[in-house]
């Protein structure tokens, strides 16, 4: 009995054992796989952030390389030859709006139709009469830019709309610039509809108001019934007659929205805080002033071309949704450039200011080339300065330099350079290159030679790392054929070592291209409308010229911001490509 316990025993332990080595197996897989999927899962959502930035950037910065251009007819009969930049093109340019829109006489109309083509129309001409001198003296059609809300509604960008053709007959009565107009069918329905849906929420936000006031109400109650501080106290006693009349405005416009809301098939006016109705028929536009489910009354904003009945499907309705007074571009306008477009006086072209001018204040007449060529001097002066000097301090501190403790001081410091915040150089810049030396301020001289400053711990921090990974025996056996330690190092240990300074050099060079603060610093946040010609010309870059943008309220500018950093990435690619082809040519040599 005994022995043969003992043997089942050992059976079972081993048993034991076994299933314990199995199960340790198992768990070692399984945390594998579980580090695999981690793996995996931190690589597709990294991917998913930059496919989303990607998306959106390229998704709003597409269209501004485009842009929308009004052919007018513009009479150069009295340009002249001599001295074509001398005429008035901002006469001819009204005079070619009149031309096009006989019936907007006054002053306001006149001003309202110039108003769909850029400010900057007159200089474009201008520029092009100068570079064709072909047209001076003749009358002629061209293509002058229009104005940046103009482009963006022309790009479905604002003031969405959709238009349609009603199946009934319409029936206008003209009284003046009155129009009446009554359907075979209640074919206004859907848009009496959206109005009621939008007093709606004109209510809701009323009633927020309202309860806001009841707080102040409360609170100020509760101030002036206590017995703390007699200021508090008598400024609350002399606010609640006020919020109490506020009180009562807000309820009584929050009862007539309540009853226009539920007034169900009844007739409403259509002010400039409901959504807009324009009835195109006959070549003229008609703005909905009053609508019922069968019958509008309007005021004629383009006039008719002809008397002909309107018989269903050939007259047409456009609905705003956005009311008028939330958008820039007025039903007006919108009529106007419609009515262009109709006659094929509106064209899409590649958008050449965007690509060859400088900056202005005017979202159509802004452009990136001067922050471009801004970039690019100042990463030639960054470069020219900090990769020799930065390869040549690693080549000293890392084959020649002593190893005591002033090297050992020197190479913490350097390390301790490349943490320090950018701002810093700036400030330095700001006090030695600007101050001291007097240098030209917003020149991409100084902003080469302050980008310059904050790259070199970069670059000198990868050059030695690439130094140290070339293979003693290389530096071995050049000194062993009778070479001395400069030629081992410039003939042999430097060409190795090129492909991983230029990684370091690239790297260096992207962190600047990127930097805004240090350039803010020396001033190169300017507002520069010219194109600099050198590096001592005022200038900005592609990261000030985003930042400046993006804080520009004018929607156009949003346009210009994305497509602004698409060039900026363009750049960097090409950037990145140029170290890539020399890396490559240094790794087939060797």
């Amino acid at each position: 009995m005994t022995d043969a316990a003992i043997t089942n025993t050992g059976i079972l332990d081993n048993k034991t054992a076994a299933e314990r080595r199995a199960a340790g197996i198992r768990k070692r897989f399984a945390a594998e796989r579980r580090f695999k999927y981690l793996g995996l899962g931190a690589v597709l959502l990294a991917g998913f952030f930059l496919v989303l930035l990607l998306s959106t950037v390229v998704g709003k910065g597409i269209p501004a390389f485009t842009y929308f251009y009004a052919k007018v007819p513009v009479n150069l009969t009295e340009v002249s030859a001599e001295d074509p930049g001398a005429a008035n093109y901002n006469t001819i340019i009204r005079n070619a709006v009149g031309e096009i829109f006989p019936s907007m006489t006054s002053r306001r109309d006149s001003r309202v139709a110039r108003s769909i083509l850029s400010t900057g129309s007159g200089i474009e001409l201008r520029k092009e009469v100068i570079e064709d001198p072909s047209l001076i003296g003749e009358q002629t059609q061209v293509g002058v830019p229009v104005s940046d809300f103009a482009d963006l509604y022309l790009k479905g960008l604002t003031a969405r709309y959709t238009i349609t053709s009603p199946q009934s007959a319409l029936n206008l009565q003209i009284e003046e610039d009155k129009v009446t107009g009554t359907a075979d069918s209640p074919v206004f329905s859907d848009f009496l509809a959206l109005t009621k849906e939008t007093i709606g929420e004109q209510a809701e936000v009323v009633a927020k108001r309202i309860s806001a006031e009841e707080r102040g109400l409360a609170r100020q109650t509760q101030i002036a019934g206590g017995s703390g501080n007699e200021k508090a106290v008598e400024d609350a006693q002399k606010a609640i007659p006020t919020i109490k009349t506020r009180l009562e405005d807000l309820r009584a416009q929050f009862d007539a929205l309540i009853q226009r809301e539920a007034a169900a098939g009844a007739s409403e006016v259509i002010d400039t805080n409901l959504p807009s109705l324009l009835i195109y028929a006959n070549g003229g536009t008609i703005k909905v002033n009053e609508i019922a489910p069968d019958s509008f009354v309007g005021t004629i904003l383009l006039p008719f071309e002809t008397d002909a009945p309107l018989t269903a499907g050939n007259w047409q309705a456009k609905t705003i949704p956005s009311p008028e007074s939330d958008r820039k571009f007025s039903d007006t306008e919108v009529a106007l450039i419609d009515k262009m477009q109709s006659q094929d006086l509106v064209e899409r072209r590649i958008n050449s200011i965007f690509l060859t001018t400088g900056a202005s204040r005017e979202p159509e007449l802004a452009g990136i080339w001067g922050a471009v060529l801004g970039s690019f001097y100042t990463m030639v002066v960054t470069l020219l300065l900090s990769f020799p000097i930065g390869v040549a301090a690693a080549i000293y501190l890392e084959e020649f330099a002593p190893k005591n403790r002033l090297t050992d001081f020197i190479e913490v410091n350097i390390n301790n350079l490349a943490a320090v915040p950018s701002i810093v150089f700036g400030l330095l810049g700001l006090a030695v290159f600007l101050n001291w030396f007097s240098m030209p301020r917003s020149a991409p001289l100084v902003g080469g030679m302050v980008l310059a400053l904050m790259t070199l711990p970069t670059i000198i921090i990868a050059s030695r790392a690439a130094l140290k990974a070339v293979p003693p025996s290389i530096r071995q056996a050049a000194l062993g054929v009778g070479a001395s330690r400069i030629q081992a190092v410039f003939h042999h240990v430097l060409p190795l070592a090129m492909p991983g300074m230029l990684t370091g050099t690239i790297i260096g060079m992207a962190q600047a291209l990127g930097e805004t603060a240090p350039l803010l610093m020396i001033g190169m946040v300017a507002f520069i409308v010219d194109v600099p010609g050198g590096i001592t010309d005022p200038a900005t870059v592609l990261p000030v010229q985003i930042f400046m943008w993006a804080d520009f309220p004018e929607p156009g500018f949003q346009q210009k911001t994305a497509a602004a950093i698409m060039v900026l990435l363009a750049f960097l690619v090409v950037m990145n490509l140029t170290a890539i082809l020399l890396r490559r040519r240094f790794e087939r040599r060797w």
